[in-house]
């Protein structure tokens, strides 16, 4: 199954789509990991991705794309894939359709601002392998390591008040259209984050019939 995972910065999209990867088996594939690591190897596309995500800009289409099409092609993506982060805008989505990569579902993960805004101030992520963390609702083992690989784990800069005041504008302009892109193809299923992140889980296995 080919999935989309929809959802606000801070929304829990990404904690989601690692429970339906482990349930489905098939890879999560997050553009904000993918571009993390390209930035910090200092490549091309990763110097141009690090200065836009800097500025709380989304990073051009060209970039993402390129890197998103080796991702698809390699062998653990054959019997499916969630994509997290991507597309952000209605030319990425139409982009995607004309590569002809077939989306099963798109799962919006749906949550208000305000609660977003509380919740990203725990966000953690590790600065080696990418894993990330909350220090309420996901917190690692030992305060500031990270479980999978030992190293330390940070607050990434556009998790910061200011910069995610700016994330979330960008999202209702730029990413909402979304909605009605896939709701108009039929693919579009909205599931309400709730308090626990596990009730939210149970609703987006339902959703995608795991």
């Amino acid at each position: 199954m080919n999935l989309i995972f929809l959802g606000a910065p801070g929304a829990g999209k990404g904690t989601q789509a690692e429970v339906v990867s482990e349930a489905l088996n098939i890879p999560q594939i997050s553009t904000g990991n993918i571009l993390r690591e390209a930035a910090k190897n200092g490549t091309e596309y990763g110097l141009k991705a690090k200065a836009a995500m800097d500025a709380g800009a989304l990073v051009s289409d060209e970039i993402v794309i390129g890197i998103l099409k080796e991702r698809i092609a390699q062998d653990d993506c054959q019997n499916g894939f969630i994509l997290d982060g991507f597309p952000r805008t209605v030319p990425q989505a139409e982009a995607l359709d004309a590569m002809n990569i077939r989306i099963d579902k798109v799962i919006e993960i749906n949550v208000a601002d305000e609660t977003i805004k509380q919740r990203v101030s725990g966000r953690r992520v590790c600065q080696g392998c990418g894993a990330s963390y909350h220090v309420d609702y996901k917190p690692s083992k030992t305060e500031g390591i990270c479980d999978k690989c030992g190293d330390k784990t940070v607050i990434r800069k556009d998790d910061q008040p200011e910069v995610v005041l700016e994330r979330l504008a960008t999202y209702h302009e730029k990413t909402a259209p979304l909605k009605d892109y896939y709701e108009k193809q039929g693919k579009l299923v909205t599931v309400e984050g709730q308090e626990e992140v596990a009730d939210t889980s149970k609703l987006t296995l339902a959703a995608v019939g795991a």
